[in-house]
């Protein structure tokens, strides 16, 4: 399983994700499993990486949080959790996208 961990330098929700992350991936059973992070520098680097906003989470090379009407650059994500929106998806959000991505 390829886990990739994209986000720009100026986004203070991509270490929150990170640790969601490991915790999803202890939870499905893939502690070993390596999250590649990734730093996006520069605004022509994102539109190359289709990098819709930091954080962004993809396992086996997908994102498995899309939106519609994505706009690729430099800017923080949110993601839509149960009870409103966040800058990380939840460590249950992720653990499903984890399984389902096998």
């Amino acid at each position: 399983m390829d886990v990739e961990l994209l986000y720009f330098a100026g986004c203070p929700n991509w270490p929150r994700a990170q640790e969601r992350l490991s915790q999803a991936l202890e939870t499905v059973g893939h502690r070993d499993v390596e999250i590649c992070l990734r730093t996006v520098e520069t605004h022509q680097q994102a539109q190359a990486l289709c990098f819709p906003g930091s954080p962004a989470i993809r396992i086996n090379g997908h994102d498995e949080f899309p939106s519609a009407g994505q706009i690729y650059g430099l800017t923080c994500r949110v993601y839509a959790i149960p009870n409103g929106f966040t800058g990380a998806p939840t460590v249950d959000q992720l653990a499903h996208a984890l399984t389902s991505a096998r």
